[in-house]
């Protein structure tokens, strides 16, 4: 049996763990470090200006979920409010951004299985987690929430305990067993270079990878068609969990290069093996590994809902396959999770072809990615504010802060994105492959997409 609906199935406690799942995971407990390495200390300048920038995009998408909480959220609105062909763009583009994610994260699971089974074939990882994960999709939402609350609350108390452990370092003086002896101090912070030692240029560069850290937080807007209670969750959980993630990149990172020099952030991997290394703790790849599996599982989890979501908005809109709207007894879009589970399974041969160095490029085409979907949803909110009378706006749930200007603000911000993709060379091709993307992207709509808009007006035409 086929419903026709979604259930609203999930509490303030699962949407905002959603949220913090997808948003910390690799580009936290991996991705930092090569953020500092480029920017030095000032990669704390780089997180609150982009920290600030997500926010005012949350907000608008908060003020349209509120207003309109449906499935597909942000692709939804962008066709309503700048056309269809925009949304066309938005939704396909961030299904593309989430399956190139997912098909790095299931790869990376099977190495983190490694590091206990190392005598096991990798792709039996892969497949198992796949499946799981899979499988896990096409339960109720209700049970997909709990599973990420789990995942997600395992990685928070994994960065709170880093957090306290490295404060217990700097207030109480504990020497660290790894020869950093007396450099300790917050004097780290403009010590080793000053607090922009490779320059702006080295801040700008690190807002590739920053980016890439915040993106996923968007998941928010997917659980307002699903969401018990849209309008009281989603200002909830959009007012604590931004500031929330802000609170933990920034914190862990001001207390990770106070301890360190941030030119030996990275040299031992993860900067959370150094925190539980230099502490002591033998056990601190065991306890790492757990955490970044965790995290793995997550993304994997948090990805895959919000894929299928997004496809089934564009199914709905006309604008993917009208198989991706077919939903189950559970009210699951199981098709959309049967697509994304098989693409991921053909994707492991191709990770496993991919090696390490591809990590910032990988990340910069997830950036392009991300950026263009914020951007839409900062357009699609002043869009939508043009078609309402002022009594209107004056009855919003949840409006913006700052008005338009804020919002002016953060599309500046996004634009300026894209030039320092540009700027660099190292992350120019992804800009290339992102533009060629849209490019046949915009093919596609004509081809398919276009005929089939004119194909559903025909019948309301006289």
């Amino acid at each position: 049996m086929e419903r026709s609906a979604m259930r609203r199935g999930l509490n303030a406690r699962h949407i905002r763990f959603m949220a913090l799942g997808s948003a910390i995971g690799t580009g936290l407990f991996y991705g930092s470090a090569a953020a500092i390495q480029r920017a030095g200390p000032s990669v704390l300048l780089a997180y609150l200006i982009g920290g600030a920038a997500i926010y005012l995009v949350m907000r608008a998408l908060g003020e349209m979920a509120v207003r309109s909480p449906v499935s597909g959220s942000f692709g939804h609105y962008a066709s309503q409010y700048l056309g269809r062909y925009a949304g066309f763009l938005t939704g396909w583009t961030y299904a593309f951004s989430m399956m190139m994610v997912c098909l790095a994260d299931v790869t990376a699971f099977g190495v983190y299985m490694g590091l206990w089974f190392p005598d096991a074939p990798r792709w039996v990882w892969v497949l198992g987690i796949v499946l799981t994960i899979s499988a896990l999709n096409l339960c109720s939402v209700r049970v997909f929430g709990e599973l990420e609350f789990w995942l997600s609350l395992l990685k928070v108390l994994a960065i709170v305990a880093m957090i306290i452990a490295g404060l217990g370092v700097l207030m109480f003086g504990i020497q660290l067993g790894d020869g950093n002896g007396g450099s300790t101090g917050f004097s780290n912070l403009w010590a080793h270079g000053g607090f922009f030692p490779n320059g702006i240029e080295g801040m700008m560069a690190s807002f590739t990878i920053v980016m890439f850290a915040f993106g996923g937080i968007e998941v928010i807007g997917f659980t307002a068609g699903e969401a018990k209670d849209p309008q009281q969750m989603i200002p909830k959980a959009i007012n604590s969990v931004p500031l929330r993630i802000l609170l933990f990149y920034v914190l862990t990172l001001l207390v990770l290069m106070a301890i360190y020099p941030w030119p030996r952030i990275g040299s031992q991997g993860s900067p959370f093996v150094q925190i539980f290394n230099g502490l002591g703790i033998e056990s601190a790849a065991s306890i790492l590994n757990l955490v970044v599996i965790s995290a793995a599982v997550s993304a994997i989890n948090s990805d895959i809902f919000s894929t299928g979501r997004m496809l089934f908005g564009m199914a709905e809109n006309g604008q993917a396959p009208r198989a991706f709207a077919r939903l189950s007894a559970d009210g699951v879009p199981w098709m959309t999770v049967l697509v994304m589970g098989l693409t991921l399974l053909l994707g492991v041969l191709l990770n496993y072809l991919l090696p390490d160095e591809l990590f910032l490029m990988f990340a910069s085409l997830v950036t392009f990615s991300v950026v263009w979907v914020w951007l839409m949803i900062l357009l699609s909110q002043l869009a939508m504010r043009r078609t309402l009378r002022r009594e209107e706006v004056a009855a919003l749930g949840f409006p913006v802060p700052f008005g338009a200007f804020g919002q002016y603000l953060a599309i500046t911000f996004m634009l300026f994105i894209f030039v320092v993709l540009a700027v660099f060379p190292d992350t120019r091709t992804a800009l290339y492959i992102g533009a060629a993307w849209l490019a046949v992207l915009s093919c596609a709509y004509r081809v398919w997409g276009r005929p089939r808009q004119v194909a559903q007006l025909k019948p309301e035409l006289p």
